[in-house]
């Protein structure tokens, strides 16, 4: 790991990124002594993209096709929902006053 000033960093950015991303190597970077920042090489992926990278980590349970209830849990539901409806008022008329 080496120290690099943040001046000799500005001169030599790219050529210092070059040796990262090569040989691997870890650069700190320092202002007037202080270490304000680290220049890491990523992290090598092993995928070779989106597609396909979760499989085998899923499996199928059940009908995955029809539906999730069956037709009289929705009877149920919707018999609910009706009982729990508010039931529409009618706009109250004002009354009016004397003049």
């Amino acid at each position: 790991m080496g120290s690099v000033p943040a001046t000799e960093f500005k001169a030599r950015c790219l050529e210092l990124m070059d040796r990262v991303a090569e040989k691997r190597e870890t650069f700190i970077i320092t202002k007037r002594g202080k270490p304000i920042a680290k220049l890491v090489p990523l992290e090598r992926q092993t995928r070779e993209g989106i597609f396909g990278s979760l499989k085998g980590k899923a499996w199928i349970v059940g009908d995955i096709v029809g539906p999730v209830l069956h037709s009289k849990a929705w009877e149920t539901i919707q018999e609910w929902d009706q009982l729990s409806a508010k039931p529409e008022t009618k706009p109250r008329a004002r009354k009016r006053t004397k003049p």
